[in-house]
């Protein structure tokens, strides 16, 4: 049995409610099993771009999660896979943990990154984008972007011969995904299919990438929004194609009995504009202690961070017992990494 499926069938055999979980919301244990460059799992995305968590397979997003467990774990610590190689960081909107993670990543992982922000690089203003995709490709093995518009991705992609992978846009929040999930998978194992995720506030790109992995995981996804702030229809018509179901409502008692209940900004970057709006139309819509305690005993309250106290929710909540928002953050960089694994793990440095 390779290393790999191991740790797939210890994850199993540990996780689920009411058992020890396999990821522990704690530190990494003292002395874990230590892999070597001969037992590493083979990257199964190799070379390939990640925009949206439907460019992976069920089967693929289980070998990146189990990654991540194994890195949370300390087991990763006397491997560099990613030694010689430069990841491109591209921002068009501010960042914490996306900079932060995936920066510190690379390093961990033996590579390098470098920042680059809009005002040095003015994607489609300064210079076009498939133009910035032809220089960076000749220079670094992977570009990560934080933009506006899906499109942008998609055409770095598009024109890129390396890897391109999405850490935020305007319709998708993908990485932030697989950090949430890794999140859940410590609090109830690998067996999700059923768990209910009910997401509320507003149907933006966490909204859509919450669709995408009930559709990978079986999960019972549930959106709950005001009237006229529902999630993108072509994300919708994903799970229509894929014959899962995704529930869709504007009442507020969906929350109750969640096994995790998620929420995000109501005004995210960009939409400043509408903020008197908004704030009106989610009105009700602020998870607090009180809508804590309806959610299921076992229940956890996620949040992607950064959060608007005093709208989408108050720091009572994310201090709440049942919260896991600061294990979700530190997350991020352990989903992160494996996912960074996964994609350039089979590159060589050019040099």
């Amino acid at each position: 049995m390779t290393k790999a499926a191991l740790t797939a069938q210890e994850t199993e055999t540990t996780g689920g409610m009411g058992q020890t979980p396999p990821v522990p919301n704690s530190v990494p244990v003292n002395n874990p099993a230590l892999l070597t460059p001969e037992t590493l799992p083979a990257p199964v995305l190799a070379g390939r771009d990640f925009l949206s968590n439907l460019d992976m397979t069920p089967a693929e997003l289980r070998a990146v999660l189990d990654t991540a467990h194994s890195m949370r774990r300390g087991e990763w610590r006397n491997v560099k896979p990613l030694s010689g190689l430069s990841l491109a960081l591209v921002f068009e909107k501010a960042s914490l943990r996306t900079r932060t993670t995936f920066d510190v990543g690379m390093y961990q992982l033996g590579g390098h990154a470098i920042t680059l922000s809009n005002a040095e690089i003015g994607l489609g203003t300064r210079e076009r984008v498939p133009d910035v995709a032809r220089n960076l490709e000749r220079w670094v093995d992977g570009v990560m972007g934080r933009v506006y518009l899906q499109q942008t991705l998609q055409e770095l992609a598009d024109h890129a011969s390396i890897p391109v992978i999405n850490g935020l846009s305007d319709m998708l929040h993908p990485a932030q995904l697989l950090a949430d999930y890794q999140t859940i998978e410590g609090e109830f194992g690998t067996h999700l299919a059923g768990r209910r995720v009910v997401y509320i506030g507003d149907g933006n790109n966490l909204a859509n990438s919450h669709i995408h992995m009930g559709i990978l995981t079986g999960t019972d996804v549930t959106i709950v929004t005001p009237v006229g702030y529902e999630p993108n229809a072509g994300v919708l018509m994903d799970a229509v194609k894929a014959g899962v179901g995704v529930t869709l409502t504007h009442d507020l008692s969906a929350v109750e009995g969640a096994d995790v209940l998620y929420t995000d900004v109501w005004i995210s970057m960009g939409q400043e504009a509408e903020a008197d709006i908004r704030r009106r139309a989610f009105r009700g819509y602020q998870v607090t202690p009180e809508m804590l305690e309806t959610i299921a005993p076992h229940g956890i309250f996620l949040h992607c961070l950064p959060a608007h106290y005093g709208e989408e929710t108050v720091p009572e909540a994310t201090e709440h017992p049942k919260s896991r928002v600061f294990d979700q953050a530190e997350n991020r960089l352990h989903a992160q990494k494996a996912l960074l694994y996964h994609l350039l793990g089979g590159a060589r440095p050019r040099w």
